[in-house]
């Protein structure tokens, strides 16, 4: 196995590009799975990576090696492998991957995201998509790298079981989708309980501050408010986009349209 000790190392160089920079992860084409529950969910949902990298002062996860069989293994000094790692705990387990790419196919439960640039936020609604069994998720070119180790992590795997389409023109994705478009807003009349969600939804979930905008709102067909009984005036866009899915997943599980 081999053994990485410098900085100068041209392997290493090119991992710490793609680990920090979303301009190399697009054009390599490649990301980096930072922890061992990552790289188990990829392999889990049947994808193999390209090189697995390990700190080679830890003790790393047997059983995961075991199904790594064949993947080209380096070992890397503490401190690169800290370099490339933003966990201060970490499983000593980093991986480099092929970026998947997303089908063009039609969408019959999709979200359509405008601008959402905390890699939290938008690593939790990409967890909650592939939860509910989106088959889609489309996100406007000012939302936050998707394949970035922080949205990574706050997806916790969800990537590897929805298709994820970057740098969209929303507008044109929302014209061409056929089935209802949700959007969801405070001053709406429909609240969210009302809506018959059990056919083809998209909903458009818009940037954390401003909302969603005009040009989008105008091709929805549904606005719908999310009531809120309590003394809080709002939810973030994450947590909204829960609430909106899990009630289509009802719905559909109660008329026996969830496959």
């Amino acid at each position: 196995m081999k053994l990485i000790q410098s900085r100068d190392n041209p392997f290493f160089k090119e991992l710490l590009k793609i680990a920090t920079t979303a301009r190399e992860r697009r054009k390599t084409g490649k990301t980096l799975l930072d922890g061992s529950h990552l790289v188990a969910s990829l392999l889990d949902a049947g994808y193999k990576p390209l090189h697995v990298l390990l700190d080679a002062s830890a003790e790393v996860d047997a059983g995961i090696m075991d199904r790594l069989h064949g993947i080209p293994v380096t070992q890397l000094d503490r401190r690169l492998f800290a370099a490339l790692s933003e966990l201060k705990t970490t499983t000593g387990m980093l991986a480099l991957i092929e970026v998947p790419k997303a089908e063009a196919v039609p969408s019959r439960f999709a979200l359509l995201l405008e601008d959402i640039q905390d890699p939290g936020n938008l690593g939790s609604i990409i967890r909650s998509g592939a939860a509910a069994g989106s088959d889609a998720i489309f996100l406007s070119p000012g939302c936050a790298d998707a394949w970035s180790p922080r949205v990574l992590r706050a997806a916790m795997g969800g990537h590897f079981y929805t298709g994820i389409h970057e740098g969209q023109d929303l507008p044109r994705v929302a014209a061409a989708f056929q089935g209802m478009r949700v959007a969801t807003s405070l001053e709406a009349a429909q609240n969210l309980y009302e809506c018959d969600l059990s056919g083809n939804v998209a909903f458009m979930i818009g940037n954390e501050g401003a909302g969603l905008s005009d040009r989008l709102l105008a091709l929805a067909t549904h606005a719908v408010r999310i009531p809120m009984p309590g003394g809080v005036e709002s939810l973030n866009a994450a947590a909204a986009t829960a609430v909106c899915l899990f009630e289509a997943v009802r719905q559909r599980l109660m008329t026996g349209r969830s496959e």
